[in-house]
């Protein structure tokens, strides 16, 4: 008897109210897995995946890239199909399982050519791929053979050939420019893009945003780093990169700058007693922005372990919600891109967030003498209407402080001198 299954849209958070069927990951009557991914579907704040409910025959109720309410009913499955593939395929195994042997013989024979010359071609396999992943494998020139799959037995999804491709894959020599041929293409901005453009225009519109710079001579922290990054990997498990010096000087600086800290929330004037900082990595589906929770606590080590489980997860298509939301400052590093000095849009709602850029040889005077040292500019953006030009400055000249002077990181900011002798 027939019974069938409704698959319904869940709820990806609170406040939302619709999102998009970004693709399908099955075919309409492929026959699913429980728990199997069957869709990807894109909400204002991340890309999530639908899974069946139960196993069998799966029709689709819409098309992709389509509009759908939370709750709504996007596809059912049919779980009669399960029992009714088994029998089949029992009675055909029983069938083919008595001629087996004798079939053997014949088979042995049609596999060597009639003139013993060469060898028999394997039938060409056509790629284990959804749809769209095929479609992109094709506008990109990619073979599906370079790209591992992700999806169930090894399917090769649409995030699995954009991952390959952010990856950077192995470009056709080409003699003369690239090869424009005057054509365009279109295709609809996802839900996620749609909200992040939102969110940055309102940010220009509805914040008193300003910009300070300063320069950060990095000797100290390289020096420290290539002591003891080998060391710091065998007995931590996780590489010493530049991100945990500069979460760690920025919770510092935040706990003696509590404003920077701070969010406008209709009249009122909301201060945080804890340090969440929002890490913004790049991922196949664009800028993502996870928080790591109570940075203010966690030594360098959990720092760096908490950013790559949270970095693995962007890359991956695994982020929730939840680890997306209820940040209080915000870092992003677009020097790993070559950006030497760049104006970081603040993260809403929070107040400020702070710019790394690339590191480059420079000459600077130190002590009446010009040297070359490795440097890097750091901006702060932040909302004027809450954070005065003097805590801005101050917050970021203390970060610079504490990055030339590792030491302050462990003595909260101060002189260790200072510390010493009681001061």
């Amino acid at each position: 008897m027939s019974k069938e299954v409704e698959i319904k849209v869940p709820s990806p958070g609170e406040s939302i109210s619709e999102v998009r069927i970004a693709q399908w990951l099955v075919e309409n009557g492929d026959v699913v897995e429980k728990d199997q991914p069957i869709a990807e579907i894109d909400s204002d704040k991340a890309t999530l995946e639908l899974t069946s409910e139960e196993e069998g025959k799966i029709t689709l109720l819409v098309e992709p890239d389509t509009e759908v309410a939370v709750g709504d009913v996007v596809a059912k499955v049919d779980t009669s199909v399960k029992a009714e593939r088994s029998a089949s395929a029992k009675a055909s195994a029983d069938k083919k399982e008595a001629p087996k042997k004798e079939e053997a013989a014949p088979k042995a024979k049609e596999a060597a050519p009639a003139n013993g010359q060469g060898k028999a071609k394997a039938p060409a396999v056509e790629a284990h791929a959804t749809p769209v992943a095929k479609a992109v494998m094709a506008e990109k020139g990619v073979d599906a053979g370079q790209v591992k799959g992700s999806g169930p037995n090894g399917r090769i999804t649409k995030s699995d050939v954009e991952a390959y491709l952010a990856g950077g894959m192995q470009a056709p020599k080409l003699m003369n420019g690239w090869g424009g041929t005057r054509e365009e293409s279109r295709k609809k901005m996802t839900t996620l893009r749609k909200k992040v453009g939102e969110r940055l225009v309102s940010v220009k519109n509805q914040t008193a945003m300003l910009t300070t710079f300063n320069e950060v001579d990095m000797s100290a922290v390289m020096a420290l780093r290539n002591k003891y990054k080998d060391k710091f990997r065998e007995t931590h498990g996780v590489g010493l990169g530049f991100m945990s010096f500069f979460t760690k000087a920025v919770t510092e600086a935040l706990r003696l700058f509590p404003a920077v800290n701070g969010q406008i929330d209709g009249d009122e004037l909301v201060t945080f007693d804890y340090a969440d900082i929002g890490i913004a990595v790049s991922s196949p589906k664009g800028l993502m922005v996870p928080v790591l929770r109570n940075a203010e606590r966690m030594s360098l080590a959990e720092i760096e372990a908490g950013i790559k489980v949270l970095a693995v997860k962007a890359r991956d298509g695994k982020l929730t919600i939840d680890e997306m939301t209820g940040g209080t400052f915000t870092i992003t590093n677009g020097g790993v891109f070559g950006s030497m000095l760049s104006t970081p849009i603040i993260n809403p709602p929070q107040s400020a967030i702070l710019g790394m850029h690339n590191i480059v040889d420079r000459p600077v005077a130190v002590n009446g003498q010009v040297e070359v040292r490795p440097v890097m500019y750091v901006a702060l953006s932040y909302d004027h209407r809450i954070i005065d030009g003097k805590e801005s400055v101050s917050f970021l000249f203390k970060v610079k402080e504490m990055l030339e002077d590792p030491a302050r990181l462990v003595f909260g900011g101060k002189d260790p001198g200072e510390v010493l002798v009681g001061l």
